[in-house]
């Protein structure tokens, strides 16, 4: 693509100078992939991670209840059976 192309899209302005160290730099991260698509990876199983951890959950079960009344008991201010907090939007 033409470097003026991708000036009319950032909205920035470079200089010559500025324009062939970000193309250099282009060139060698293009380079980088193109090594690393060079690699057979056929065989290779994807890892997602380099840790040998596992997801550990919880069996999701019921608990004891405790009544709503028991809870609002200890509610410094509560309306039509919730609890009640100041406002923190206006």
């Amino acid at each position: 693509m033409d470097i003026d192309i991708y000036e009319s899209m950032t909205k920035m302005s470079l200089s010559e100078p500025e324009r062939s160290e970000i193309s250099a730099q282009a060139d060698r991260l293009v380079n980088s992939f193109a090594a690393l698509e060079s690699i057979n990876t056929n065989d290779v199983d994807v890892l997602f991670t380099v840790l040998d951890i596992k997801n550990v959950f919880r069996d999701d079960a019921a608990i004891k209840e405790i009544p709503k009344e028991t809870l609002l008991s200890n509610a410094p201010e509560q309306y039509d059976g919730y609890f009640q907090a100041p406002k923190t939007l206006e």
